[in-house]
């Protein structure tokens, strides 16, 4: 199985849609993933995304299917401003799961997000025939399917942080990913059924050639 991310459209977080920019860049999208033998469009049910999935799934004759778990994480402390600031003063936590326990993240509200995130999407990959066993996954029914999911920088970086095993303050300070930029994770067996999810493409954006770019930033 094949799993397609794409973080939504330069935003207008304000009406949690898209600019005018942001639309032409779905756009754009859509064209670069049409030949990925996309099978079905999974979206955060916010807006921004939503309106980022729909070009895709138009293009392909697809309905954009809602996954709620996948909305925008909220934070006390702006999460990537802090990661930044633990990873410089304790650079072990780049590994492992100390940096739950940090002065800087224990007790923010973006924990409670972390934790529902990688348990729902979990279950969610459990359709696929992909069952968490420790850090692992288990292929109980092999699957060629590919799907999109187009969601936020927030609840994608626990995605990736939970699928790759790497800790959140790591993936929010070195695996940073623009508006539109697609990715793709492969989960395959290669030995006795034991997946490894393996990170084939990261932040591609050269679809958007010529389409500015938003400034790298994430807001709720």
């Amino acid at each position: 199985m094949k799993l397609v991310f794409v973080r939504h459209g330069e935003p207008d977080y304000e009406n949690d849609s898209l600019t005018e920019n942001g639309v032409e860049q779905a756009r754009k999208t859509a064209e670069r993933l049409k030949n990925e033998g996309i099978s079905a469009v999974y979206s955060s049910p916010m807006g921004r995304a939503m309106k980022t999935a729909f070009f895709t799934a138009e293009l392909l004759g697809l309905t954009v299917e809602p996954l709620d778990f996948m909305h925008e994480i909220d934070w006390d402390s702006h999460p990537w401003t802090t990661a930044f600031r633990l990873l410089t003063e304790k650079p072990e936590m780049m590994v492992g799961d100390g940096w739950r326990d940090s002065d800087y993240f224990r007790g923010d509200i973006c924990l409670k997000y972390y934790d529902m995130i990688a348990q729902e999407f979990d279950r969610f990959l459990e359709n696929f025939g992909l069952v968490r066993n420790g850090s692992l996954y288990e292929q109980t029914n092999h699957s060629e399917q590919t799907i999109a999911l187009f969601a936020h920088g927030g609840s994608g970086a626990v995605m990736f942080s939970h699928l790759l095993n790497l800790s959140f303050p790591y993936v929010l300070t070195a695996l940073p990913y623009g508006v539109c930029s697609v990715s793709i994770l492969e989960f395959d067996a290669k030995i006795d059924g034991k997946v490894i999810p393996r990170l084939e493409l990261f932040n591609d954006m050269n679809h958007l050639d010529n389409v500015k770019f938003e400034p790298l930033h994430f807001d709720k």
